[in-house]
């Protein structure tokens, strides 16, 4: 059996996001957003997402390249003098691993967006970490500590068949990406040893920023059995505050409602759905 949840990354972080995720749900193909709880748009993409009751909202954890939910001052190793989370992932993940008293930072940070997302008193769909952070193993520790805490059954391992993208068009991986696929395999194991749903396969990495219309299409053609996972990044606009350059938002969110993206799923007889509507033997 085939079953596709197409999931938007970054809802809450900006109007134009959430613009996009409510249109990509309600007109076209998507069945999940992961929710940034510290985004400058969260409340409009809260109230949104309290009328959109299809929507599988899950937690955007965000500890690098944002802003946290705790004061700066409370999370001092995590921030810049901005306090801003810090952009330099290799020295963070190092000093996360080393350094006990950075530990108890990321802790109480990672505690606090689990809270924050817990008040706004939506179902807790799903979870995963921006730039996929989630990946170094302290941090996944603790996220299975705090989110068993707040009922957590689904968690994304980012592990994408590059076999598959290579028969729609030539795709390379560099050693980023294969150090990544390894630990992103050893932490699908940990998940399902610990009872929770993970994709068979997530896609979205080597085309991030860029799922477009027929890109879309064309791997929907090739959905392989099993739970699959495709994640975009899309908004009615390329240019707004927060913009990452040279992602494609608009072209993302057009292949959400695409109409042969649409017929795609048609052909291939999957089931679009949120990780809510998985069932219970799919999280083992």
């Amino acid at each position: 059996m085939k079953t596709l949840i197409i999931t938007a990354d970054d809802f809450g972080a900006a109007i134009e996001i959430n613009e996009a995720v409510e249109h990509g749900h309600v007109s076209g193909c998507l069945t999940a957003a992961s929710l940034m709880v510290t985004g400058a748009a969260f409340d409009d993409a809260v109230a949104r997402a309290r009328r959109l009751t299809g929507l599988g909202v899950g937690l955007h954890l965000v500890l690098v390249e944002g802003t946290p939910a705790l004061p700066p001052e409370q999370v001092p190793d995590l921030v810049d003098g901005m306090g801003h989370f810090r952009t330099d992932m290799a020295r963070t993940g190092i000093d996360i691993f080393f350094r006990p008293s950075v530990r108890r930072q990321l802790r109480a940070e990672i505690a606090a967006q689990f809270a924050r997302f817990a008040a706004t008193g939506l179902r807790l769909d799903h979870v995963n970490a921006h730039k996929h952070f989630h990946l170094h193993p302290t941090i996944a520790s603790i996220v299975l500590e705090i989110g068993a805490e707040h009922g957590m059954k689904a968690v994304r391992a980012p592990i994408e068949p590059i076999s598959l993208l290579r028969q729609i068009e030539p795709t390379q991986r560099d050693i980023t990406m294969k150090v990544a696929d390894i630990w992103a395999k050893l932490l699908r194991r940990r998940l399902r040893n610990s009872g929770l749903c993970v994709p068979d396969q997530v896609f979205g990495l080597a085309w991030s920023g860029a799922v477009t219309a027929d890109r879309l299409a064309r791997l929907i053609d090739q959905l392989p059995e099993g739970v699959t996972e495709i994640y975009a990044h899309p908004a009615t606009t390329d240019d707004f505050i927060g913009h990452t350059p040279g992602y494609r938002y608009l072209e993302e969110y057009a292949a959400l409602i695409d109409i042969d993206v649409r017929a795609s799923v048609e052909r291939t007889g999957a089931r679009l759905a949120r990780f809510a509507d998985l069932p219970p033997n799919n999280r083992q």
